[in-house]
């Protein structure tokens, strides 16, 4: 595995590029993008594990603010993931993967709804997505479950577990997203109208048991996609089915990714 930092837009990066020897042998790569509070540390060890199956590179990172890369300078506008999307990602994929890389971009929450609006801005860049849980706009049950995270993190100790992962960081990164997604002009933040521009597969996951999203947010998925994509509303699941129905998930992953 090689890891280390890239500076973008002078922001340091932190990043792990995992199995990079698969690369003598495909083009594919798999790249991880976490959720909103996430880092590379808390996808544990899934994406090693697909990595080994799919006998594929996998490239994760510490989006800017978080985990190890540079923590956060300014407060965040409404359109913070739009700007990740068109101002970073493409950056470090240039910096980090080979010119002919066919980019499949697994990610959970709003790293899904990262993976979504770089689809639609370089669709020509993208051979698939895999989403869980992403969000295309804000339902009440969105905001009240983000308002209720206030207290989980000064009094019920959220905010000494995401110490170990993200260290100084971790106070304006929790703010970075809270501050965003509480604040009531967010509100109206909608990505749907980006479905239309992707070309690639997608494969949509999210558990019926979702507190951040309900079945909308899949519906508008298969609505307005043109390309082929496949639901997916795993039983008994919360927010993160990649660790609540793990075996289930990796099964569905590796057959989208063995059919492309």
């Amino acid at each position: 595995m090689l890891t280390g930092f890239l500076n973008i837009n002078n922001k340091n990066i932190y990043y792990h590029f995992i199995n990079p020897e698969f690369s003598n042998n495909t083009d594919d790569v798999l790249i991880f993008l976490h959720e909103g509070l996430g880092s590379i540390g808390q996808w544990k060890d899934f994406p090693e594990k697909l990595s080994k199956k799919l006998e594929m590179p996998a490239l994760i990172y510490d989006r800017y603010g978080y985990g190890k890369s540079d923590g956060l300078s300014e407060n965040r506008n409404p359109n913070y993931l739009e700007e990740d999307a068109k101002n970073y990602m493409p950056f470090i994929f240039n910096k980090l993967l080979k010119p002919n890389s066919n980019k499949i971009i697994i990610g959970h929450s709003d790293g899904g709804s990262l993976a979504l609006l770089y689809a639609a801005m370089f669709p020509e860049n993208t051979k698939a997505i895999i989403i869980e849980a992403a969000h295309l706009f804000i339902e009440d049950l969105t905001y009240n479950s983000v308002k209720k995270m206030y207290d989980i993190f000064y009094k019920r100790g959220l905010k000494k577990s995401l110490e170990k992962y993200h260290g100084k960081n971790t106070v304006t990164m929790f703010h970075g997203w809270y501050d965003v997604w509480t604040n009531p002009e967010y509100k109206n933040w909608n990505i749907e109208n980006y479905l239309k521009l992707i070309k690639c597969p997608v494969l949509a996951i999210q558990g019926d048991k979702d507190e951040y999203g309900s079945i909308k947010q899949l519906d508008s998925l298969k609505n307005n996609i043109k390309s082929f994509c496949q639901i997916e509303l795993i039983k008994n699941c919360g927010h993160a089915p990649h660790f609540e129905a793990e075996e289930e998930i990796t099964e569905l992953t590796l057959s989208f990714i063995q059919d492309l």
